[in-house]
């Protein structure tokens, strides 16, 4: 049996396919694939990863779907009433759902009739927010009208979370870690023994850390302010500061880090320290948030590959324990690791994040009919974490 998953984001669409094994207990990975987000066509890049299979039938497809607002706080069969709340929650999520929907459609279209479409979801793993890491609003703007912090790349946090848990058994529920998933998007989480207590997204993936097209942290004042300015729509200054801001837009040069880094112009450098500059104040409001930190969590395309982005966010924060090993950090490009300094008081480690496992197991678990939380996880019903296993 035969298990897909799709994982379509900003700037990246992945897909995997796992074998069940024969006492349905575990997964192997048997075919990986990424391809660039601009202009692909996803029935036709799923088709083509469907052919290659061969094998046995496709059981179950596990979609990524970033927003599922507050209805879809544990993964669920897609069917007509579930898709139909997706779509309209796409006003939540304009750059994500809508390219989710795309991706069920053509999965729907590729893979047989009976074959089960299954949503995992970002925005579950911070379901449980406390009440202080919202916005102050009044019930009538804010409760009645589901304008809260919804938090995003929650399947990664989790992820992370969860690894970093099975390397700590000595600390209860991991301790209190910094989670920060940096990629095309970024973002970052505080998690105090399992329970996240605050993340740099919000009501949208738009709000928190610089990314690569993306302002993150802005004044609300400044959108009707552009609209006026430029004679334009709101919802067109929105696509403004997803688009357009950000790394390239500071830099008028690109979102690529590793572009900026090589480049020799001021305005270039001066986008890499902003970037690096936001996450550290991100980071130094999640020590006072959590009391105090164990760990920090590097995951994502450039957490992960990119160790002068990581020395540059982590150096300044030696007062508060935070050291990294430079050969330790400079020999990390990929896999997991520790990079901090033995003995310093908070650990730093690499875990390069498997959404693709989440998505699987989450699949699996619908298909079988036992879709639930993880016994020992943050919560009952908590996103996407299913038999035990991200």
């Amino acid at each position: 049996m035969l298990v897909l998953t799709v994982n379509s984001g900003s700037t990246s669409a992945k897909l995997a396919a796992f074998e069940r094994s024969a006492d349905a207990t575990s997964l192997a990975r048997v075919r990986y694939a990424q391809y660039p987000a601009a202009s692909l066509d996803p029935r036709e890049a799923l088709g083509a990863f469907v052919r290659a299979l061969g094998g046995p039938p496709v059981a179950a497809v596990g979609h990524r779907v970033v927003h599922g607002g507050t209805r879809f706080v544990q993964p669920v069969v897609i069917d007509a009433e579930a898709e139909a709340a997706l779509r309209g929650l796409a006003e939540l999520a304009p750059l994500h759902n809508p390219l989710a929907l795309e991706w069920i459609a053509a999965a729907r279209s590729v893979c047989p009739p009976q074959t089960l479409q299954v949503a995992a979801f970002d925005t579950a793993f911070f379901a449980d927010l406390p009440p202080l890491a919202g916005y102050a609003l009044p019930h009538a703007l804010g409760r009645d009208l589901g304008i809260r912090r919804y938090g995003f790349h929650g399947l990664a946090h989790e992820a992370m979370w969860r690894r970093w848990c099975e390397g700590h058994p000595e600390r209860p529920g991991g301790g209190r870690v910094i989670t920060l998933q940096l990629g095309g998007g970024c973002s970052m989480a505080a998690i105090d023994r399992g329970r996240p207590i605050d993340t740099s997204m919000g009501f949208s993936p738009l709000e928190g850390l610089v990314m690569a097209t993306r302002s993150g942290d802005l004044d609300p004042a400044v959108v009707p302010y552009l609209a006026r300015k430029l004679q334009a729509p709101a919802e067109r200054i929105i696509d403004l500061l997803n688009h357009d801001c950000g790394l390239l837009g500071v830099s008028g040069l690109s979102g690529d880090l590793r572009a900026l880094l090589a480049a020799p112009a001021e305005a270039a450098r001066f986008a890499v320290e902003l970037y690096c500059y936001r996450a550290r104040k991100y980071v130094g409001a999640y020590f006072a948030a959590l009391g105090g930190c164990d760990g920090i969590v590097f995951g994502g395309g450039v957490g992960e590959h990119m160790p002068e982005i990581r020395e540059r966010i982590l150096a300044p924060l030696a007062w508060a324990g935070v050291e990294l090993d430079p050969q330790a950090n400079d020999a990390a490009r990929g896999g997991e690791a520790r990079i901090g300094r033995s003995g310093a008081p908070v650990e730093v480690q690499v875990i390069p994040v498997d959404e693709e496992d989440t998505l699987a197991r989450a699949a699996l678990a619908c298909l079988m009919g036992q879709a639930r939380a993880a016994p020992g996880g943050p919560r009952d019903g908590a996103g996407g974490a299913v038999d035990g296993g991200t």
